[in-house]
């Protein structure tokens, strides 16, 4: 019976030696897994600024563009770029030779339509009228005669003197003289239609439509400046041929100048007029211009390779030192948090249109759902899911992927 009891006593023993065993095997596995190296960050609150950069251009709020009005010579420049000039100064001379020559036309032109037009509006000009009453009172003559020709013939039918075709031939000729007579009345006192009225007046509006321009040509060989400023592209020397329409110079004042920044199609409807804007030119590195936008697009254009709405910037420092026609770097703030709860893009990971975190929990991946907010280019605003203090993953040092549920080892 003793021996019994000893041989169970031991079978036990054995039992629970091999648990034990077990037990520890599996729990020395658990602990000595593999780790998995992630680097991490803590969840924070911040500052959040989401901004969007493009290019743009300088240019003036207002250009003054001068063009040769017509083919010439350039006959003298008063003036080089970058020269600060006083509204008034004569800036370039064309040769106005041939401009002085169309003057002359159209003031001869304008002359010769208005002669019409007051002969027309007063039945004909001075020989005109002299000669209308000339062939009233002939006609007037040569009837008087037909009628009193017509009386004496009649008188004599009834003493047999004459025959009834001789009268008769007299009424026709008296006839035709009053009929002369009438045409030549209606000639004197309206010559001229409504209709002739018309074309005259066109006539005359044409010929001082041509007057005005070749003033404007004669005007324009001679360019003052329209306003103090600077004259920032000379385009022509002395003697050199101008063709009609070439540019010759622009000139603008520079301290009132703007940014005309063109911004890619899809991020046109973030842009609303008043946002914070900061400008950078290549030429001076480490300086920054500040503004502000005055104008979003009204349209898409074809600009290159891309689709984009122009965008207007005013630049609000007082002496910007840019000059026009740079290309700057134009960013644009969207939107500031001063105090988000926010992560690195890094950390934010996507499936089925919604977004996980993998959070760090006793030393262990956690996947965690959250909720974010409009993201900058390199942080996210956290709505849901994650406290100040936590920590996610952002990835990994070895090339794993990051997975739920797996140990990790943060390394920096």
């Amino acid at each position: 019976m003793a021996k019994q009891v000893n041989q169970s006593a031991r079978l036990w023993f054995w039992r629970g030696a091999a648990i034990v065993v077990v037990v520890v095997f599996f729990l020395a596995r658990y602990l000595m897994r593999d780790q998995l190296p992630v680097r991490a960050v803590e969840v924070q609150h911040e500052l959040l600024v989401n901004t969007i950069s493009t290019n743009g251009r300088v240019e003036p709020e207002t250009n003054y563009q001068f063009y040769s009005p017509l083919t010439t010579t350039v006959k003298a420049v008063y003036v080089q770029p970058g020269d600060h000039v006083a509204a008034g100064k004569l800036l370039l001379q064309l040769d106005d030779t041939e401009a002085r020559a169309r003057l002359a036309n159209a003031e001869s032109g304008v002359k010769a339509a208005q002669a019409a037009l007051h002969a027309v509006l007063h039945n004909g000009t001075q020989q005109e009228r002299t000669s209308a009453v000339a062939e009233v009172a002939h006609d007037k003559l040569e009837r008087d005669q037909a009628q009193q020709q017509v009386s004496a013939l009649t008188k004599l039918v009834s003493t047999g003197a004459a025959s009834p075709s001789e009268v008769a031939a007299a009424r026709d000729r008296l006839q035709a003289a009053e009929a002369s007579l009438n045409a030549a009345e209606q000639n004197a006192q309206s010559r001229y239609s409504p209709e002739d009225t018309a074309r005259a007046q066109a006539a005359l509006d044409d010929a001082e439509a041509g007057l005005a321009e070749a003033r404007k040509v004669e005007e324009q060989t001679a360019i003052h400046a329209p306003i103090s400023g600077t004259v920032y592209s000379l385009e022509v020397r002395p003697t050199e041929l101008a063709e009609q329409g070439k540019l010759l110079f622009q000139m603008a004042d520079l301290s009132h100048e703007r940014v005309r920044a063109y911004f890619d199609e899809p991020e046109i409807g973030r842009l609303e007029v008043g946002q914070k804007i900061t400008i950078k030119w290549d030429a001076k590195p480490g300086r920054e211009w500040h503004g502000h936008v005055v104008r979003t697009p009204i349209a898409v254009i074809t600009y290159g390779t891309r689709n984009v709405g122009e965008v207007l910037v005013a630049i609000d420092d007082p002496d910007t030192g840019l000059l026009p026609d740079t290309n700057v770097t134009v960013t644009v703030t969207i939107a500031s948090e001063p105090d988000a709860l926010s992560m690195p893009r890094d950390a934010l990971h996507s499936e089925n249109g919604k977004y996980y975190v993998y959070k760090i929990v006793h030393g262990d991946l956690q996947r965690a759902p959250v909720t974010i907010g409009s993201p900058t280019l390199t942080q996210v605003p956290v709505l849901t899911g994650l406290k100040e203090g936590d920590w996610v993953a952002t990835v990994t040092t070895n090339g794993l992927p990051l997975q739920d549920g797996v140990p990790i080892k943060v390394v920096k």
